[in-house]
């Protein structure tokens, strides 16, 4: 396989809001994340949690604590606002939140527990994606919320949302955008 049809130097992210919110194949979806937990993990020791949003608890959660949350903090929000605001979970026919959740290890600093949780969110995507679903990872304001948090049964001052990984089904095929270029970023020694 030469690297031009190599699935990672083509992958696209399909935004949230352009992409079908239809159920995932329960198959596929527990395909994704046998693959989202089969990442880097010194010491072994699972320091995250997934969190699998799908039917009816997407409308739930949307209107339980992410849009009354908004509203709490937005009091001058106009209708268009609103509207974006009371969705945004149903965008998408399954999100699936990834909790970091590092424990105190003797000798395992939290970053590596931290950046293991972040593997997690790019094999999920990537998973996602190479099955031809449409999919996101996010870190919206509702990310940072605390109340959020301890709905999805974080611990906060402990534990962090790392992402929502937005799994959908394609209305089109995402545009290319600017990447970086290779030779500003990349040297070698």
């Amino acid at each position: 396989m030469s690297i031009e049809d190599n699935f990672f130097t083509k992958r696209r992210s399909v935004v949230a809001k352009k992409m079908s919110p239809d159920p995932i194949n329960e198959k596929d979806l527990n395909s994704i994340l046998q693959a989202g937990i089969r990442v880097p993990d010194h010491g072994a020791l699972s320091p995250w949690k997934l969190k699998v949003i799908q039917g009816k608890a997407l409308k739930k959660i949307d209107q339980d604590v992410i849009f009354p949350q908004f509203l709490k903090n937005n009091l001058e929000a106009n209708d268009v606002a609103k509207e974006i605001e009371s969705k945004r979970l149903q965008r998408a026919g399954a999100v699936i939140v990834v909790l970091s959740t590092p424990i105190e290890h003797p000798s395992i600093p939290s970053w590596e527990m931290q950046l293991s949780s972040g593997a997690v969110c790019m094999n999920l995507l990537s998973c996602a994606q190479s099955m031809g679903y449409a999919a996101q990872w996010l870190t919206e304001w509702y990310s940072y919320d605390d109340s959020v948090l301890s709905y999805l049964g974080g611990i906060v001052g402990t534990d962090r949302i790392s992402g929502f990984i937005y799994i959908g089904h394609k209305i089109d095929e995402p545009k290319e955008r600017k990447r970086p270029d290779p030779t500003t970023i990349i040297s070698y020694i």
